[in-house]
């Protein structure tokens, strides 16, 4: 049976994923959030994966590298990254917090 789930602040606790990086995940059958606090010089190296993924930039700032092109993205700015594209992801000298959606469900974040 589906339900309507509620998260509050306290129910979200970050959950260590790549160095200098803490993050924590809600799924449902298709698709998922992510909330991620980066520290300075966090790095996400060249990856790719089946979800597509649409990050949002709340703090701070984030470079993407993808396709030869690098762009730095900051507070309020989006990218939105399709299936089984190649990219990297990294912090410079500030922290950096973004929240990530994500489908179909990546099961490793949960």
């Amino acid at each position: 049976m589906n339900e309507i789930k509620v998260y509050h602040n306290d129910d979200l606790s970050l959950k260590p994923n790549v160095p200098g990086a803490k993050m924590w995940a809600v799924g449902l059958d298709k698709t998922m959030l992510t909330y991620f606090e980066m520290g300075p010089d966090t790095k996400f190296p060249e990856h790719s994966h089946e979800a597509e993924q649409i990050t949002l930039i709340l703090e701070g700032e984030l470079t993407f590298s993808y396709g030869g092109k690098t762009v730095a993205l900051k507070s309020g700015d989006v990218i939105a990254i399709p299936s089984n594209i190649v990219h990297a992801a990294s912090t410079g000298e500030k922290s950096c917090k973004a929240v990530d959606a994500w489908s179909p469900v990546r099961k490793e974040f949960l």
